[in-house]
């Protein structure tokens, strides 16, 4: 069936996607991957809301002989197809060490629903 931009829209879920990035990269390295999301997420029909920058922090264990990482929040709407390709390319860039997506409730901007679903 052929849905209109509007019947999209009405499928679309809010996420929230955690994207850990090597702490050696560099700022502008950081920006392609947030802004590939973002391509990601508009062209296929979502609304990308906002990138939140946590920064360094330090992690319990190493992940690729790292002991940190740079953290960013990044909350947007879209189709679970949307969200599929989001965590495909986030999985396969280098420099990402790890993503993890939720889905937001509408009740809270900040908290994770009780139905969140891991993706990475």
């Amino acid at each position: 069936a052929d849905l209109s931009r509007e019947g999209r829209q009405e499928l679309a879920q809010a996420y929230e996607v955690m994207v850990m990035i090597d702490p050696e990269s560099d700022e502008a390295r950081q920006e392609s991957i947030l802004g590939r999301v973002r391509e990601i997420v508009e062209q296929g029909g979502g609304t990308f809301e906002s990138v939140d920058a946590w920064g360094r922090r330090k992690l319990e264990y190493e992940i690729n002989k790292k002991g940190e990482a740079t953290y960013h929040i990044v909350n947007f709407s879209s189709s679970g197809e949307v969200l599929d390709e989001v965590a495909r390319v986030l999985k396969i860039t280098d420099d990402v060490m790890r993503h993890m997506a939720v889905r937001r409730s509408g009740r809270s901007h900040g908290t994770q629903s009780e139905d969140a679903a891991p993706v990475s």
